[in-house]
């Protein structure tokens, strides 16, 4: 037989595209149009009802930047459609094939009612089926024209994040308004010869299946009749159904397509406009869910969920009652899809908790397992914290983006840093946005690592971003390859159900131990400064509220918990903690407004904070530590030094104690007995000796600050690339030093250095008396374009590894770079300390608000090893906010000699939660205390139940076993070891002897206890 191939292949495919598919709609007759600008934010349906229309052509341009348009569109159905499938099309003058960040569209019945979306793969609204002729059709269409912000693919810088300087030009033009008679049998057609075509190109060239196809294709193609499509579609669709019908190989891998539809919460695009994004496309999942039974659609994100209830309560009304019949699946249990690295273990205790009792709450649906497709990498306490908060397993899907190693698991147990395993699974299909394509399964089933142990994977399907979520035509296809020979087998379930099969088929899965490191995006840990310094900011104020608030509920009378309030901020805190918009990812309009948010948080909590510890009664100044270590450390107290010790948890008398040495300047030396450090000509630090252990800590230069060029291969905000270290300039030209402070209980040096496009650094370097750490307060003004701020520390240290602060923890990292995976990581993330160190003997650096940063070594010709820690202070991407960084960055990093892991956590926690001094009478004992080492305290707070309970968070923060006594500042009248959501856990008890909650921890063991009052 000849090879006729390229011919059948090409006339398939102009059929297809030219023909069949210009046949979907048999007859159309236009709608008349009307329009109204609304004028700044958007407007209620009820405004927008009242507005004054005006008459609307085709072809002409609407919409400005971020703006909304109402559109009025009527019309009557011909007598003649009678029986017929009638739709409305509505083309807005969609752009390019990205089906989010454009213009999308929700229609409303007069009477309000949200219809369905129209968006750029999903422009029809069903109307009639079937039609019985005349019907008057009257819509309200509210059109949002949002920019496409990376229309440029990457490579400009665009006004058009913000609505500020966005302009006002038209950014579209209407295309197209129509009532449409759907023909079905050209419809189905369309999708037969699609999914034939498309399964036939995946198929090997020497395949038999692949030619029997194509010949099957080659003669149905004889039988359409090009001048009446609708006429001969039925007997081309008869000519197909022998090579549909043929069935899969028994096998053959099967994939569990699960509806979905990612929406980032805020992105390349406001919150704003994801409130209204959600409704859209849950408009359009309901009524796809109402056309088809089989139709199960996972959808995460709390949140989400609590906007469209509040804003658009008739969609809400049908999803929950797609959830009742099983089509709608809620999942994820967070309150968004957050960041999986930079939220701290607190905050990603209150994700779990907050999401789950939503979805408890809303639909008694207690969801099993995380899902979070699109982050960021993920942190290694996040086995444990799933988990605790009633979770059987984890998915997510980016990992695949790795830039040099290829993950070696789809299907595996997670183990994180406490020992704890949750079932996980990567879908190799490689995206969350399939559609069911030949490639697409294709690409599934060759990418499936697990081949041999396992056969089945799972496939999110649908457009996200503002997409509209799963189509008909999606769900067409599945349909079609739910047993077809050649394809994978493709059913649609819950992604439940695919875990338990998974698990059940697979039960000895490989283990991977630690973090999920991904091997691209690690600009995001440093990314807009001030939204992560909002962020760490916001979780210890949180702490300090819960912590005073349950104080003072305890031991004031007449003081009220405030439940709401707290509820109210933490959500807001969390909500921002979305993996677009703390990594720094978004617009310039995201940032601007968390900025502000955080500033407006902030400003309550402090307010909760001082009304809790005023309510304790007047009686002189105190001194109150939120940190669960014992402070002994000088305060700036109406700027005179004053030398204090404050229990863990716990207020003292401001009062001032004997510090065990002072602290000396002279020159650009500060000296306080335990250290002496020296500052060079250039600003640098010369020296850092260690008079304990009479050892010099630093082996070069100290808090070098380098500027680099910074411009990665694509993602801007994203992405920092290993060549960024090769272009680099040592600020060392220090425009001033001087002696800034000179007290027996302080002592600091001002360096200030001007550079590059009029930008400045003013450092103050502080000893204090009585402790070893020196403290680097920074003030930065920043004006530079595509450039990278980091401040280095060269340890006269041979360490085999890094320990990094993460949630509930740390993690250990090589500093050596033997194999590709340790090669990968040259920047990583953090929280409030980075510690190296070597037998008898380590340093940490500790910070207040970054998280980005790297470790290296190198050994010197004196034979010793320098390990050198730098922070990453600052970036200058340009793209998606060309403004990104700029201005002031005030914070405070700094380096602790001779520290231990547990010197680390506490001075961690120090630098954080500074001391606070408020006027109160009484000296309540703190409402919990610890006795045993590396028992830490997290969290207290009263239970959320009401009940007056005290719930207290503690973890293991060493590494290694530990056993204490928990004591509590008021009479104990029991105790329960609870999961996250603060229910007990029948398995597990703890014992009480003499009053105290005896404690015994595993390695970064989080254990919650539950204290009713006697």
């Amino acid at each position: 037989m000849h090879d006729e191939r390229q011919r059948i292949e090409e006339r398939v495919q102009r059929l297809h595209d030219q023909r069949i598919k210009a046949a979907v709609y048999a007859a159309t007759v236009p709608f008349e149009v009307e329009a109204w600008q609304a004028p700044g934010e958007p407007v209620s349906f009820e405004e927008a009802a009242a507005a004054p229309y005006a008459p609307f052509a085709m072809d002409t341009p609407w919409g400005p930047p971020w703006g909304t348009t109402w559109f009025r569109m009527r019309g009557q159905i011909p007598a003649e459609w009678a029986g017929k499938r009638v739709e409305a099309v509505i083309d807005l003058g969609f752009i390019g094939d990205w089906p989010g960040n454009q213009a999308e569209a929700l229609v409303h019945r007069t009477d309000g009612t949200p219809l369905k979306a129209v968006n750029p793969l999903n422009q029809y609204v069903p109307i009639a089926n079937p039609a019985t002729g005349g019907e008057q059709i009257d819509y309200l269409v509210e059109a949002a024209s949002n920019p496409d912000i990376l229309a440029d693919n990457f490579s400009k810088t665009t006004p058009m994040g913000d609505v500020l300087t966005a302009g006002d030009k038209p950014l579209y033009t209407f295309q197209r308004a129509d009532l449409a008679v759907l023909d079905e049998e050209v419809f189905h057609l369309d999708l037969d010869v699609q999914v034939l075509r498309e399964l036939m190109l995946e198929l090997g060239e020497h395949d038999p299946r692949r030619h029997e196809i194509a010949h099957a294709l080659d003669r149905a193609m004889d039988l359409l009749d090009l001048d009446d499509v609708s006429g001969s579609a039925a007997e081309v669709r008869e000519a197909l159904e022998p090579v549909l019908s043929k069935p899969a190989h028994a096998s053959a891998h099967t994939v569990s397509g699960v509806g979905h539809a990612h929406i980032d919460s805020a992105w390349l695009w406001p919150i704003r406009e994801t409130k209204r994004k959600t409704s859209r496309t849950f408009s359009n999942v309901t009524s796809l869910a109402d056309e088809y039974e089989d139709f199960i659609f996972a959808c995460s994100q709390a949140q989400q969920y609590e906007w469209v209830r509040d804003n658009y309560p008739q969609v809400w009304a049908r999803i929950q009652e797609s959830v009742k019949k099983g089509q709608w699946a809620p999942v994820g249990g967070m309150w968004v899809e957050a960041d999986g690295n930079l939220p701290g273990g607190e905050a990603v205790a209150r994700q779990f908790i907050h999401g789950k009792r939503f979805f408890i709450e809303h639909f008694g649906v207690e969801t099993k397992g995380v899902w979070l497709p699109d982050s960021f990498g993920y942190t290694a306490a996040y086995p444990q914290l799933a988990k605790l908060a009633g979770n059987e397993w984890f998915l997510t899907q980016k990992i695949s983006w790795n830039q040099t190693n290829k993950f070696p698991h789809h299907t595996f147990w997670w183990e994180g840093i406490d020992g704890t395993r949750i079932f996980t699974h990567f879908p190799p299909v490689d995206t969350y946005n399939a559609r069911f394509s030949g490639e697409e399964m294709s690409r599934a089933v060759r990418n499936y690592q697990e081949k041999g142990g396992a056969t089945r994977s799972l496939a999110p399907f649908g457009w996200g971003d503002g997409g509209g979520g799963p189509t008909r035509e999606i769900m067409e296809r599945a349909r079609r390859l739910a047993d077809l020979e050649g394809s994978p087998k493709v059913v649609v379930e819950h992604p439940d159900d695919f875990f338990a099969k998974a698990r059940e088929e697979y039960p000895d899965a490989p283990v991977w131990v630690g973090e999920l490191y991904l091997e691209l995006h690690r600009a995001t840990y440093t990314s807009q400064a001030r939204t992560k310094q909002g962020n760490r900011r916001s979780e210890h104020k949180l702490r300090e509220a819960e912590l005073w608030a349950t104080t003072a509920a305890l031991h004031a009378p007449g003081y009220t918990y405030p439940y709401e309030k707290l509820d109210r901020l933490w959500k807001t805190v969390l909500l921002h903690q979305f993996h677009d918009i703390l990594p720094g990812s978004s617009i310039a309009w995201v940032h601007r407004e968390a900025e502000a948010e955080y500033a407006r948080v902030a400003e309550e909590l402090e307010a909760l904070t001082q009304e809790a510890v005023s309510a304790l009664g007047g009686g002189g100044p105190r001194v109150f530590n939120t940190s669960p270590y014992e402070r002994s450390e000088v305060l700036r107290s109406a700027d005179q030094p004053v030398y204090v010790k404050v229990p863990a948890g716990g207020s003292a008398p401001l009062t001032a104690a004997e510090p065990p040495q002072l602290v000396t300047v002279e020159g650009r030396t500060l000296d306080n007995g335990l250290v002496r450090v020296t500052v060079a000509e250039d600003g640098t630090l010369s020296s850092v000796y260690d008079l304990r252990a009479n050892r010099e800590v630093l082996a070069d230069a100290g808090n070098l600050l380098r500027l680099h060029t910074d411009l990665p291969n694509y993602w801007d905000a994203w992405d920092v690339d290993k060549h960024y270290k090769n272009r680099y300039k040592d600020l060392l030209d220090a425009s001033e030093i001087t002696v800034a402070a000179q007290d027996p209980l302080l002592g600091a040096i001002r360096v200030v250095r001007s550079f590059g496009n009029g930008s400045t650094i003013t450092q103050t370097i502080t000893l204090r008396a009585g402790s070893p750490r020196i403290d680097f307060e920074t003030d930065i003004d920043w004006h530079e374009a595509e450039k990278f701020l980091k401040a280095g520390f060269p340890v006269d240290i041979r360490a085999p590894h890094t320990s990094a602060e993460i949630a509930y923890g740390h993690i250990q990292r090589p500093t050596h770079t033997n194999t590709s995976w340790e090669a990968a990581r040259f920047e990583v993330s953090g929280h409030r300390w980075v510690h190296i160190g070597e037998p008898g003997y380590g340093v940490a650096v500790i910070n207040d608000s970054t998280y980005g940063h790297d470790v290296s070594r190198t050994v010197r010709e004196d034979g010793g090893t320098t390990t050198t820690v730098r922070l990453s202070l600052v970036r200058a991407p340009r793209i998606p906010d060309p403004e990104a960084d700029q201005g002031r960055h005030r914070f405070t990093y700094a380096l602790l000699p001779g520290a231990t892991i547990e010197d680390a956590v506490a001075e961690g926690y120090a630098l954080n939660l500074p001391l606070r001094v408020a006027d109160a009478a009484g000296a309540p004992e703190p409402v919990v205390s610890v006795d045993g080492e590396g028992v830490t305290v997290e969290a207290v707070k009263l239970a959320d139940d009401r009940s007056g309970d005290v719930v207290v968070r503690l973890y293991e923060s060493r590494g290694g076993r530990a056993q204490g006594v928990l004591r509590t500042g008021f009479p104990l009248g029991g105790v329960k070891v609870t999961d996250l959501l603060e229910r007990p856990l029948v398995d597990e008890r703890v014992e009480v002897v003499d009053g105290g909650v005896v404690v015994e921890l595993r390695p970064f063991q989080v254990l919650t206890l539950r204290l009713a009052r006697a």
